[in-house]
């Protein structure tokens, strides 16, 4: 396989974005990728920050990952996107990063991207699937080329079974319900698997 170039994007409030961002790092790796781990930078206030202390434990967990860039998208072959919902769409984070790549898409540098999404809520019906839709509707306006995991895999099934993307629930105390490591890592083998074949389509 080409070294397919991927970008994980995460954003996160309680960490679990960033477990699901480094599974996927650890499969995309397995599949010969070279691979960036990045999060979307922090648009809430300090002050609001400060007063809860799973995000504020977070943010000093993952000071030392670096924010997501232009160059990373340009760099990248493929991109996954890890986020949680917010009434069934990204987070404001997210959609502000997205946003602020007017030029890079007017250049042409979208297209042709490989994506995938995966997100997490706090109950089974939380709004994933929306707000896997969301980031897919930006997608498609990218050009960008949409790598859903449908169901290519049984592991699938045992994490809820989500053929938009990976989505787990979170409890009230910040535990994963499912259990997704399988099933992110094939979505990320599946995401640089189909970069691979972009790549050497265009070639």
């Amino acid at each position: 396989m080409s070294n397919v170039k991927l970008a994980v994007i995460f954003y996160t409030m309680s960490g679990t974005n960033y477990q699901m961002a480094k599974w996927a790092e650890e499969g995309a790796k397995e599949a010969g990728a070279e691979v960036k781990v990045l999060k979307a930078e922090e648009l809430a206030p300090q002050s609001v920050i400060e007063a809860n202390e799973a995000w504020k434990a977070t943010v000093e967990k993952t000071k030392d990952v670096p924010v997501a860039t232009s160059a990373d998208l340009e760099w990248a072959d493929a991109i996954i996107f890890s986020i949680p919902t917010r009434f069934g769409n990204m987070p404001s984070q997210m959609k502000q990063f997205l946003d602020t790549q007017g030029g890079l898409w007017a250049s042409g540098k979208t297209i042709n991207k490989v994506v995938s999404g995966m997100t997490s809520a706090q109950n089974p019906h939380g709004g994933q699937e929306a707000t896997l839709l969301s980031l897919y509707t930006s997608m498609m306006h990218w050009g960008a080329i949409i790598v859903s995991p449908g169901y290519t895999d049984e592991v699938l099934f045992g994490a809820g079974g989500n053929p938009y993307g990976t989505s787990v629930t979170v409890d009230q105390d910040g535990n994963m319900v499912e259990d997704v490591e399988g099933a992110v890592k094939h979505q990320a083998k599946r995401t640089v698997t189909v970069a691979d074949w972009v790549i050497k389509g265009i070639q």
